[in-house]
């Protein structure tokens, strides 16, 4: 029973077991907000490397496209003609 007060005491102890039961749920809380926090970090962390990952292979296939046009873009016999100038 709590102290003789000029407030009811059915009040007090109500007060009482609400301010327990908010003391006993912060960990709780504050376990669950950590782990909210670290599991959106490391959802964003393998979006990031997977978006990475399909920016560089679009870069490879963009080169190898264009290394390839080059390729189809030399004119075979003006080259020959012109090293066989070269070597003669």
């Amino acid at each position: 029973m709590a102290f003789p007060t000029a407030v009811n005491s059915q009040i007090t102890d109500s007060v009482s077991q609400v301010n327990t039961k908010v003391l006993g749920d912060a960990p709780a809380i504050a376990t669950g907000n950590f782990m909210l926090a670290t599991s959106q970090a490391l959802s964003n962390a393998a979006h990031n490397a997977t978006v990475c990952q399909q920016n560089n292979r679009i870069m490879d296939q963009a080169a190898l496209t264009q290394g390839v046009d080059t390729l189809y873009c030399i004119d075979t016999q003006l080259t020959a003609t012109g090293m066989t100038k070269i070597y003669r």
